[in-house]
């Protein structure tokens, strides 16, 4: 009977402890966030109205329309340099996508890739891995036209990232100025989602050692 009641004794005092731990970790926790308080950005509205509001409608769509949660934005040069990289992101994600789905259907070149090593297009990989399969040789050409890109024909310096590429009356702006706003808004939430699914498949990838039409195929979609 002394026993148990000891027993008893221990596991209450132990409770206790572990109530009192806890309530100490809250504590903390809310002493840290009030701690935070003082260095959190500046409200959204005070940034919005620093901007020109025409350069703030193109990307700002519902549901979270200008996002900007932690105040990098805080004049009209940073807001369009930072519009710049994501356009462009956006667009090699896209990219990037679309060669997902091409060399994940086997979808590649006859040929060699390399005819003084033997090594055909089809030998290289379809997931990551294909991309240190190529030659290095390979590697610096597509290096040296990404460049060239990027530095000449479709320079980064221009920060708008409209280079006169227009597909007859898809985008014939001029004539029906109502499209561009719609079709700038597209191309930039298809970027958003593009950059998020190439970084998923990337990811997928790495956890399950499957490449996407592997995970299809066998079901297996998830890495849990």
């Amino acid at each position: 009977l002394v026993a148990s009641l000891a027993q008893r004794t221990q596991i209450k005092s132990l409770h206790l402890k572990g109530k009192e731990l806890t309530m100490k970790i809250v504590a903390a926790l809310l002493a840290l966030i009030g701690s935070t308080a003082a260095f959190a950005p500046a409200a959204k509205e005070s940034v919005v109205t620093s901007l020109n509001v025409e350069s703030t409608e193109v990307g700002a769509t519902a549901p979270l329309g200008f996002f900007d949660p932690l105040g990098y934005i805080t004049d009209e040069a940073k807001f369009e340099r930072y519009r710049a990289v994501e356009r462009k992101h956006g667009r090699i994600a896209m990219m990037a996508m679309l060669g997902t789905f091409v060399h994940n259907n086997n979808w590649v070149f006859d040929g060699y890739i390399s005819p003084s090593q033997g090594i055909k297009f089809s030998d290289i990989d379809t997931g990551i891995g294909g991309l240190f399969q190529v030659p290095a040789q390979g590697l610096a050409q597509i290096l040296v036209v990404a460049g060239l890109i990027e530095l000449a024909w479709w320079p980064a310096s221009q920060l708008d990232g409209d280079y006169g590429v227009r597909l007859g009356k898809i985008n014939n702006w001029d004539q029906e100025p109502a499209k561009e706003l719609r079709q700038k808004n597209a191309e930039l939430n298809n970027g958003r989602a593009a950059m998020m699914g190439i970084i998923g498949n990337f990811a997928s990838e790495a956890v399950t050692g499957q490449t996407m039409y592997e995970q299809y195929a066998t079901g297996h979609v998830t890495p849990f």
